[in-house]
């Protein structure tokens, strides 16, 4: 794990260590089955960026509270479910290095397996009461699949605007590290406007950190993503957008063939990469990403510095920088 993600959890241990107990018995069932896949989930579980993000935006402001954690751990419900249906939807059998759940049970068990997660975020908050950071992230879910859907219409005729990417990359990444930290907001305060900064903080990360993710499709670093992969699912990505906004039409003419009849072949996905390169795509989308770091860094300046704001800051910066 890399030393600055060791140095950010090392400002909330002890709400991490809490929080790994309270999402293991949330995800608890009396179905065999599903404590063996959980128990999957849990030993080949991510970064917990989402998790820490509620925290450190809630510890910003004043001490966690109950709901914090029970805002993390629906969040953490939440997400897991979104990236289960993801890898059936995009017929994915590989996970952080691990095979999906969808690869070792297949979609059936792997859909119904999501769709539990997100009824037990959901009862969960209703337990506790949480009705805000319910609602917070249920909003997100929604604008997920939205996000998901504007995509795909959009990516049968290959005419996304930058407008629109944004808009898709807003809804499909961001609103939910938006949700994570106007929930983590919300769980100790109820300042509306608190909140509503704290939402704006984490959309504009969001937003950076899917353009460093898109940035990895064109780079050369393992980042444990097979180059070239948006271009052979057909997904539009910011460098490749601003490339064909640039160019003559015999150019985006040929840019859309190669997406359309040649995206599985090796030889023609690196020509393209290469234009890309060439045409100053990378370069573009570093600046933009570069845009939106500054203006989450900007909102998080006007509240008090404290550990656990000096701690989200180097996250956001983290997010851009990681090398996958």
């Amino acid at each position: 794990m890399p030393k600055a993600l060791d140095r950010i959890k090392a400002t909330i241990r002890e709400e991490l260590a809490a929080f790994d107990i309270h999402f293991k018995n949330a995800m608890k069932s009396k179905i065999g089955l599903l404590n063996k896949i959980t128990y999957y989930i849990v030993q080949s579980k991510g970064k917990q960026i989402r998790p820490m993000f509620v925290f450190l935006s809630a510890k910003t402001i004043a001490p966690v509270s109950d709901m914090t954690y029970n805002s993390a751990s629906l969040i953490e419900l939440l997400h897991t479910a979104s990236l289960v249906h993801d890898d059936v939807v995009d017929e994915s059998y590989k996970r952080r290095g691990f095979f999906s759940i969808n690869a070792l049970w297949k979609n059936k068990i792997s859909v119904l397996v999501g769709d539990f997660f997100l009824s037990k975020g959901f009862l969960l908050s209703l337990d506790k009461k949480n009705y805000t950071g319910l609602h917070i992230i249920s909003d997100a879910v929604r604008e997920i699949a939205e996000g998901e859907l504007l995509q795909l219409e959009k990516a049968r005729k290959l005419n996304i605007t930058e407008e629109v990417y944004f808009e898709i990359i807003r809804q499909k990444t961001a609103s939910l590290i938006a949700a994570a930290c106007s929930a983590g907001a919300a769980s100790v305060t109820d300042n509306e406007e608190t909140i509503e900064k704290f939402r704006q903080f984490g959309e504009y990360t969001g937003i950076a950190f899917q353009i460093k993710d898109d940035l990895f499709d064109y780079g050369s670093e393992d980042v444990g993503k097979p180059l070239g992969i948006d271009i052979k699912e057909q997904k539009m990505t910011l460098p490749l957008i601003h490339v064909l906004s640039k160019v003559n039409s015999a150019k985006q003419r040929w840019v859309k063939n190669i997406i359309r009849r040649h995206n599985k072949n090796k030889k023609k996905v690196r020509e393209l990469i290469q234009f890309v390169r060439e045409n100053g795509g990378l370069d573009y989308a570093k600046n933009r990403m570069e845009e939106y770091k500054e203006k989450a860094l900007n909102i998080l300046a006007e509240f008090p510095e404290n550990e656990a704001r000096n701690a989200l800051h180097e996250l956001v910066v983290f997010s851009i920088e990681r090398k996958k």
